[in-house]
């Protein structure tokens, strides 16, 4: 099966869309307070490192994601979405998790769904 590379870029466009969205929403709801390390600072400097680790963070992939329709890097964080779910699931029940509306978990869910798809598609061409 031939997959287009316009369509894998499209996919994969979907899938930072998703993505950058969600770190929007991370930040409002403050994800910091379920990350290992950050969970343990004062709240405003894991604020600060947690936002201030995005620009470099989002920068490196979308460089790195910039010379092919599939390389390591569109690859990485596809796996990642996928995976990124996961994460999501199993800290559910912790007592900082935030990300109960529906907003958020579409959010999270068609990151996953975007991340799957670009993997699928990849896996075809």
């Amino acid at each position: 099966m031939e997959i287009n590379e316009g369509v894998l870029d499209g996919v994969y466009a979907g899938l930072l869309g998703l993505f950058f969205t969600h770190e929007i929403d991370a930040a409002l709801r403050r994800e910091w307070r379920l990350l290992p390390v950050l969970r343990d600072m004062d709240e405003p400097r894991a604020q600060a490192l947690f936002i201030w680790a995005h620009p470099p963070l989002f920068a490196l992939i979308l460089w790195g994601g910039a010379d092919a329709s599939i390389n390591a890097t569109r690859l990485g964080v596809a796996a990642f979405a996928v995976i990124h779910v996961g994460l999501h699931a199993a800290l559910r029940s912790h007592p900082a998790y935030a990300f109960n509306g529906l907003g958020s978990r579409l959010l999270i869910g068609l990151t996953g769904v975007f991340g799957a798809l670009y993997l699928v598609l990849a896996a075809a061409a």
